[in-house]
């Protein structure tokens, strides 16, 4: 049995807390106030310290896939080096992969390729034109229009027909309208090409779905401040819609970017302009955001430089959660949006995940909290201690990320998953 003590986040409470896990089941044991003496501690956090459960993100884009095509862009293994390396303890991967898993057996090869993370990557199924549900809960993604490879839809009545099959699922949402997309392809800039209007287009769209075939839906890496108003509107009338946001989209804008080199800020959908970032910083700040998700979509220098959308965020997570800390953002919400909200997306679809594999069995009821009975995940940070963003430090095979050069307030003083003290970023 391990012990420490630090000032423990959660969505309920701030507090200097002791926790009690095991290094063998990777469980937590007991938190509260255990009336452990601090020489008798394993470990000890000063109060410049905050301690979340294992932070998660639900969106990243590892590459890996039965093909091996991209695996020089990233794989499983770098994936969850750059993973622990911003202090996060799992993560959900997309799937539009060049054999992307949009069936049980495509699905159930691509799960397997992940058990080399001991179950902190998994991941979603993908809906194309004619796929059908797996037949078991797991989480699932949907590109309304042309992104990063060749599972997306064309238009919205083939979209509409294959989602009626999928009704009651878990389907997550990229919202930009392909229409608009093509009829906008030749305009100068990336963000000229993709407009917010696709995305606002895509988003009605996206509601209109969600709400007909009574789906839990999720919108991805959300952008645009017009589009929440839509949003909004549509959780007042009952529909099941949560949405993510991108460290990068809450950081950047265009008038930022412009001053450096668009190209290298590519990702779709774009960055927008500064009433856009700061109407997504106001509705975090107000809980109308569920998910902080980096869009971890790494590619080859060579392809950054030939326009190729997708910007790196796993290795940057924890000390990018510092400086919105310092913008303002309540701890008690950093809990819910990146470590108890992922663990909720994540806890789910355990059962469908342990009849595949005795390692999701182990964690007990999941990720996210820290109580008794969950998977000892905790992810420390260093509120008190800078960090300067510099090549040298990143675990993606990218070696690139869009906040190289930043100074962050704080970083990852330690991370623990399983029971097991895994490390920080030096």
């Amino acid at each position: 049995m391990k012990s420490l003590e630090a000032v423990c986040v959660t969505s309920d409470e701030i507090k200097r807390t002791q926790i009690l896990f095991h290094e063998t089941t990777g469980l937590i044991e007991s938190v509260g106030d255990l009336g452990i003496p601090k020489h008798k501690l394993d470990e000890y956090y000063s109060d410049e310290c905050y301690l979340f459960a294992g932070m998660g993100d639900v969106h990243i884009h590892a590459r890996e896939d039965v093909s091996g095509k991209n695996n020089y862009k990233e794989d499983f293994t770098s994936a969850r080096e750059a993973l622990h390396n911003g202090g996060l303890c799992h993560a959900g991967d997309m799937p539009n992969n060049p054999i992307p898993p949009v069936d049980k057996k495509s699905y159930e090869e691509k799960f397997h390729l992940t058990l080399k993370t001991q179950g902190e990557i998994w991941i979603y199924a993908g809906i194309g034109p004619g796929t059908r549900p797996l037949g078991y809960p797991v989480p699932y993604k949907v590109y309304m229009g042309p992104s990063i490879g060749e599972l997306f839809f064309k238009d919205l009545s083939t979209l509409d027909e294959t989602l009626s099959h999928y009704r009651g699922q878990t389907v997550s949402f990229h919202c930009e309208d392909p229409e608009i997309l093509e009829e906008n392809k030749h305009c100068t800039h990336h963000h000229e090409r993709r407009p917010v209007s696709a995305e606002v287009v895509a988003t009605k769209d996206a509601l209109m779905l969600i709400e007909k075939y009574q789906l839990k839906g999720k919108l991805c890496h959300y952008s645009s401040g017009e589009g929440l108003r839509l949003i909004r509107e549509a959780r007042e009338r009952g529909v099941n819609v949560v949405i993510e946001v991108t460290p990068q989209h809450l950081f950047y804008d265009l008038d930022k970017i412009q001053e450096v080199d668009l190209t290298s800020f590519q990702m779709n959908p774009p960055i927008r302009p500064h009433h856009d970032r700061l109407a997504l910083l106001e509705a975090l700040k107000k809980g109308e955001i569920n998910y902080l998700a980096t869009d971890h979509a790494p590619h080859s220098p060579e392809e950054k430089k030939q326009g190729t959308s997708g910007l790196t965020g796993l290795d940057t997570f924890g000390p990018f959660v510092t400086w919105l800390l310092e913008e303002g953002i309540d701890p008690k919400l950093i809990a819910k949006v990146a470590s108890e909200n992922p663990g909720d997306f994540f806890n789910q679809f355990l059962p469908s995940w342990s009849k595949l594999s005795p390692l999701y069995a182990s964690m007990n009821k999941g990720v996210g909290y820290l109580k008794p009975g969950y998977r000892a995940n905790f992810t420390i940070l260093n509120l008190r201690k800078p960090l300067h963003i510099n090549e040298r430090m990143l675990k993606t095979k990218a070696r690139h990320s869009p906040f190289l050069g930043i100074t962050f307030p704080g970083q990852v003083e330690a991370l623990y998953i399983g029971g097991k003290k895994i490390g920080s970023l030096e």
